[in-house]
């Protein structure tokens, strides 16, 4: 959508610069009209390539954590809200964060809270779960607290997400820098020394015929097995875009050996975070639940979570809802049984949370430092059959006859 430009005045003659994205000028002038202003010039902004425009349709989770972070720490200051508003509008890293704070700003000096402000203009950057809390702050008179628990909840989400990316980042660049040595000795390496073999005229050894004919498929059919994979993702991808097929995967994930336990702990980690750090700030038990199901990443858990939110509903407890699922770890259940029964829900939901993110720390190590040497053998093994087909072949040429 585009951005842009504008000058205008309230009413009592003093002039605001600021960006707002809108589909047109025409919806510019209109939305700062609405709210009391009005506009001496509106044009679109001048400013091209960077970040912004290749991904511009988006606010990232660190702009998100960042603007948390800052508007907590003004709050906490004794700032109000308007005032703290337009610091970060000066403070804004770039025009799509700036469009959003000035758009927020607006709404705010037109009366809105600041949760009408996130929900009403900004579905897209500000979740569910975001506007919530702040609610849920607004309304509890503790909207400092909110943001500085909501800004620790974000930091902690982002942490654990980096955490799991970097852990499974070398073995990913390990397969990446082994198929690409082999890709190259097939490609390039070996069709050399195939010309000179059919020159000669020898019987190759085992071996090494097999490598050249892989050789030549891989050379003559590559686009084949491109057509195939893109095919294969294609197919997957439509499957997958269907409630039905997005469950199915997201069970046999589930299911597979060492990583299944380790995704449902993932997902644990996240579902307790969530809750708990809802119900610390004050929102209702049932509008928490409703939220955090679409926090889920994987489909399978997230209707367990509607399930386990309808039998809270109906009078039952967390911890019996999800003892009846099935698929939460045994250690969950019992330390939320405990807070339900001591009354500190919130509190244990945390501790779950915290501890299934050590676990899930200590998992990754585990199963990547069994999975590394793994793939280096299959590695070392591949690029061995190929030098051992070639020297076999080397070796035979010394046998011919002169």
């Amino acid at each position: 959508m585009p951005v842009f430009v504008y000058r205008a005045a309230d009413r009592r003659g003093q002039t605001i610069d600021g960006v707002m994205e809108a589909p047109d000028a025409r919806a510019v002038i209109e939305r700062l009209q609405r709210d009391a202003y009005f506009p001496i010039r509106v044009a679109p902004h001048a400013e091209r390539g960077g970040w912004f425009s290749f991904g511009g349709s988006r606010v990232s989770q660190r702009d998100l954590l960042a603007f948390t972070q800052q508007l907590a720490t003004l709050f906490e200051a004794g700032l109000p809200l308007d005032r703290g508003l337009s610091i970060l509008e000066e403070l804004a890293p770039n025009p799509r964060v700036k469009a959003i704070v000035t758009d927020l700003l607006l709404s705010v000096r037109g009366g809105a809270s600041l949760s009408e402000a996130l929900g009403k203009h900004h579905p897209r950057p500000f979740s569910r779960l975001y506007i919530n809390m702040v609610r849920a702050g607004e309304r509890g008179g503790v909207l400092e607290v909110t943001l500085r628990r909501l800004a620790e909840f974000l930091e902690a989400r982002s942490a654990f997400a980096d955490a799991v990316r970097t852990a499974v980042a070398y073995p990913i660049f390990l397969v990446a820098v082994g198929i690409g040595a082999v890709v190259f000795l097939m490609t390039f390496v070996i069709p050399r020394f195939a010309t000179i073999f059919a020159d000669l005229g020898q019987a190759m050894p085992l071996p090494t015929q097999i490598l050249l004919w892989v050789s030549a498929g891989v050379q003559g059919y590559w686009w084949a097995g491109v057509l195939l994979i893109l095919g294969a993702l294609l197919g997957w991808r439509v499957w997958t875009g269907t409630p039905q097929g997005r469950v199915r995967w997201d069970q046999t994930m589930l299911g597979l050996p060492l990583v299944g336990p380790l995704f449902m702990k993932i997902e644990t980690a996240r579902f307790a975070r969530t809750l708990g750090t809802m119900l610390k700030s004050g929102v209702p038990v049932m509008g928490a639940l409703a939220v955090v199901g679409d926090t889920i990443t994987n489909l399978a858990i997230g209707q367990a979570v509607e399930r386990v939110a309808d039998g809270v509903k109906r009078g039952g407890t967390l911890a019996a809802g999800m003892q009846a699922e099935g698929q939460f770890p045994t250690l969950a259940i019992h330390m939320v049984r405990v807070g339900e029964e001591t009354g500190r829900l919130e509190e244990m939901l945390l501790k779950v949370a915290e501890t299934f993110e050590v676990d899930v720390d200590n998992e990754l190590k585990r199963v990547l430092g069994l999975l590394q040497p793994v793939i280096i053998l299959g590695m070392g093994v591949l690029v061995a059959f190929i030098v051992v087909a070639m020297m076999l072949a080397i070796f035979s040429i010394n046998e011919i006859p002169l």
